[in-house]
């Protein structure tokens, strides 16, 4: 059996699997992905869920493919948690939402990158229409996964 990729390396591979890659208000992706992988651990994420943030929008975006993600040295439930993140083409969000909740370890990975995503910053960045209808969609993830009993935390 193969070593499994240490968080050092998933890190590396994530950064590189998304260079040249922008969010939506222009920054590197990689800043992205390095500030949900550190919200997971903030919110006492295991390796499994900070592997998991690194590689969250990987298979999604086609930075990595799903045979990578099968073939990939990392624990099983690394693999299902960004199954389990990764959206499908034209899927309802209450799938989307009722597949992460019946995942181990998904709901807080997908918390610390709505956190992020929401963060008023970060919206302050997008013109008012993109930054209304963001909002409105991750409030509704949110309440989906039932993550509005508190404030939002980034």
């Amino acid at each position: 059996m193969t070593e499994p990729l240490t968080l050092a390396e998933i890190e590396a591979l994530a950064r590189t699997a998304h260079e040249g890659q922008t969010d939506k208000a222009g920054r590197p992706y990689a800043e992205h992905l390095q500030a949900v992988a550190e919200g997971v651990r903030a919110r006492g994420g295991d390796a499994d869920q900070i592997a998991a943030a690194w590689l969250h929008d990987a298979v999604e975006d086609d930075a990595l493919s799903e045979h990578w993600l099968t073939e990939a040295a990392l624990s099983q439930r690394t693999k299902d948690i960004v199954r389990a993140l990764t959206k499908r083409a034209g899927e309802p969000p209450e799938t989307y939402a009722a597949r992460i909740l019946a995942t181990p370890g998904a709901v807080l990975v997908k918390e610390a990158d709505l956190a992020h995503n929401a963060d008023p910053a970060r919206l302050a960045m997008l013109d008012a229409p993109t930054r209304n209808r963001l909002t409105e969609k991750y409030a509704n993830m949110r309440e989906l996964l039932a993550l509005n009993s508190g404030p939002a935390t980034p």
